[in-house]
């Protein structure tokens, strides 16, 4: 007897239907996985047949063939465990073919036939509805996940036997999630890190106010204990709520990464990912035996800070410039090509020498060779697609003892906010959220300058000798200052600001 079973792989960020077909015949008795499989589903007969003895029923002493279709790609991990058990119920007649059309399953065995979650259920959902199903079974760890692709019906079941019966006796009660309604932000800024804790650094905590406000990339230079780490942690206390649509495409990441929270399976928070400098390619841009998203695509939507920026692998670094300009990364592979998004808010720090003294104290010691050779681990071409360059200066004692208040992360988020919602209404027929997104032509309609602003910029060009992204990087820049100071149009001060940041490079390289 033939049976099929709907079920789901995951191909980059999206899935992909799987059909399992299974067949029980008279013969020797074998058990044979067929299409692709890798170990870990092969590994499946054994869970498959003791989880149907440990749930009552006699395992088929029969030749039984399953073969997962298409057989042209490599299939991995447990998830099919329950759809080649269905499949096998089935054949023994303990359901009916009839009563799993249109239905998706996914899902692994215990050996006592309870249903062990899987990660990928939120793309491999959204594709089976976009693919004609209906209805979904999951285990029930993962019924709030399946549950946020809106117009499927999702249930979630605790063992074999249990869903076994619910497809006999047709007892269909899928979960009830309304996302638009259930949808909250968090509004704990005071459950992160805050800006008023730091004292001095009024210039770098700006800087970090326009990042925040236009999505633009930023470099901290400076020596050691200045509060360069301190201040890039206190960074997601001022970047706006996510939106319903970004945290929907950072938990299919984080699906499929297996990284979600059993309690909470929405992502509500952006992601602050700090990978240490020894982290290997594959784990920065993704990639591996089987691929998967790397720390870039985890702050998806979020910031990605790289503290002592020299110190990660020049290869690793150069890795970075494709997904900076193109905000996705594209992981080719022999068993297939992968594409993740990766828009994020890059926020580096790196001291200007081995020592780091260089240029602010008569402490270093290093010579001019070892300086020259531990700024060139952060490459030319890496520094013109980082919008912004600021020093951090040691802090001055009567800041440190001062008694009085610095701004906190709340004062500056409302201006964040206010610039972001201008941004919103601009952008509103674009298909952009933040000024960083502008292109080459929507520079020129967003961005217009006056003659005295044409002026300045073009003797900025030709003294500093900028490349056409720098100059592109700057207006960008002049856009987000002017939306913070709530001005429609670029001032000579807002563009004279946004100059201001791009001249470390200079000086350091």
């Amino acid at each position: 007897m033939l049976a099929k079973i709907t079920s789901g792989a995951i191909m980059g960020i999206d899935g992909y239907l799987v059909d399992v077909e299974v067949d029980i015949s008279q013969g020797l008795p074998a058990f044979d996985i067929v299409g692709l499989p890798d170990s870990s589903i092969k590994e499946s007969k054994d869970r498959v047949r003791t989880a149907i003895k440990n749930s009552g029923w006699n395992f088929p002493i029969k030749r039984i063939t399953v073969n997962l279709a298409p057989a042209d790609t490599k299939k991995a991990g447990p998830a099919y465990d329950l759809p080649i058990a269905v499949g096998i119920l089935i054949c023994m007649d303990v359901i009916s073919q009839s009563s799993v059309k249109d239905i998706f399953f996914t899902g692994e065995l215990s050996l006592d036939g309870t249903l062990r979650p899987v990660s990928g259920v939120l793309p491999m959902v959204h594709t089976a509805w976009r693919e004609g199903c209906r209805k979904s079974i999951l285990p029930a760890a993962n019924q709030e996940e399946g549950a946020l692709a809106e117009g499927m019906e999702v249930m979630g079941v605790a063992t074999l036997f249990e869903l076994a019966e619910i497809l006999r006796l047709g007892r269909w009660t899928p979960i009830q999630t309304d996302i638009a309604k259930t949808f909250q932000p968090p509004r704990g800024e005071a459950a992160l890190p805050d800006f008023g804790d730091v004292k001095g650094q009024e210039s770098v905590k700006r800087a970090l106010e326009i990042a925040a406000a236009g999505y633009h990339n930023i470099l901290m230079i400076g020596p050691p204990g200045s509060g360069k780490t301190m201040m890039a942690k206190r960074l997601p206390s001022i970047l706006p709520d996510l939106s319903l649509r970004e945290s929907l495409e950072i938990t299919k990441v984080y699906s499929i990464a297996g990284l979600l929270d059993s309690k909470k399976a929405l992502v509500t928070q952006r992601p602050f990912r700090a990978p240490h400098h020894t982290a290997s390619h594959a784990a920065l841009v993704g990639g591996g035996r089987i691929p998967m998203p790397g720390e870039i695509s985890l702050a998806h939507n979020g910031i990605l800070f790289l503290d002592e920026l020299p110190e990660f692998q020049k290869k690793t670094l150069e890795m970075l410039r494709q997904p900076l300009e193109d905000r996705q990364i594209t992981v080719s592979r022999v068993s297939g090509v992968h594409t993740y998004p990766s828009f994020f808010l890059l926020a580096a720090s790196m001291n200007p020498c081995p020592c780091g003294y260089y240029g602010s104290t008569g402490k270093c010691r290093c010579t001019q060779n070892e300086i020259a050779h531990y700024l060139g681990r952060v490459s030319g071409p890496l520094l013109d697609r980082i919008d912004m360059q600021v020093e951090a200066p040691f802090v001055e004692f009567t800041s440190l003892q001062s008694s009085r208040q610095t701004e906190s992360s709340e004062g500056i988020r409302a201006r964040v906010s206010g610039a972001l919602l201008m941004q919103r209404s601009r952008y509103a027929s674009e298909n952009i959220r933040f000024n960083a997104q502008l292109s080459a032509p929507q520079i020129e309609k967003y961005c217009a300058i006056g003659p005295q602003e044409q002026k300045l910029l073009r003797q900025v060009f030709d003294k500093m000798g900028l490349s056409a992204r720098a100059y592109h990087k700057i207006l960008r820049l002049a856009r987000t200052i002017a939306d913070l100071d709530q001005k429609d149009s670029i001032g000579l001060t807002h563009l004279a600001e946004a100059v201001q940041y791009r001249g470390l490079d200079r000086k350091y390289w």
